[in-house]
């Protein structure tokens, strides 16, 4: 990867050995993340009830709210190619990895929305601490917005009718003089 600083170039090579680096890999969480637990912690706090990593839906959504009928991924920049902030490095392995997530991310991003789903994408850098507060207010937003919309756009239950039986076979009561 080469790096420009004041017109200088200058080459950073790994300084861990493969077998360190992979171990090193292998010990990043793919759920349960800060991230994921400052959204939930959010989330449960104002009153919102929701299920973790819902496997029958596609991409194994972070967080799934039934009732609202809306999944939220919560994407490290890093690993999902957030174009602002991700800094790829100069090895074709890591761009085949990180283009081949971000097309599976749309795929299941269509998947849901065909199966009627909202879907809300979280980046982590919105959930820096200067952005947090106005990124956890707005995924409020959007769920309120959501389950307003469902509301209205939903047919009308019919009222129940009143009890009543068909005058022929209507018991007699026992406070009634019989005929």
């Amino acid at each position: 990867m080469y790096i420009c600083q004041k017109d200088l170039f200058y080459i950073r090579m790994d300084t861990l050995s493969p077998t360190a680096r992979s171990a090193l890999m292998a010990r990043i969480r793919s759920r349960d993340t800060k991230p994921e637990r400052l959204v939930r912690r959010y989330l449960f706090a104002r009153g919102y009830r929701f299920r973790k990593n819902v496997s029958r839906l596609p991409g194994r959504p972070d967080i799934v709210l039934r009732r609202y009928h809306t999944v939220i991924f919560v994407n490290g920049c890093f690993w999902h190619g957030h174009e602002p902030h991700s800094r790829i490095p100069d090895n074709p392995f890591w761009r085949q990895k990180i283009e081949r997530n971000r097309q599976r991310d749309e795929l299941n991003r269509q998947r849901l929305q065909a199966l009627g789903w909202d879907v809300i994408t979280v980046w982590e850098c919105q959930l820096a601490p200067d952005q947090a507060p106005s990124t956890l207010a707005e995924i409020e937003r959007l769920l309120n917005a959501t389950f307003l919309r469902r509301q209205t756009t939903r047919p009308p239950t019919p009222l129940p009718r009143p009890y009543s039986l068909p005058p022929e076979e209507a018991p007699a009561i026992a406070a009634e003089p019989l005929k």
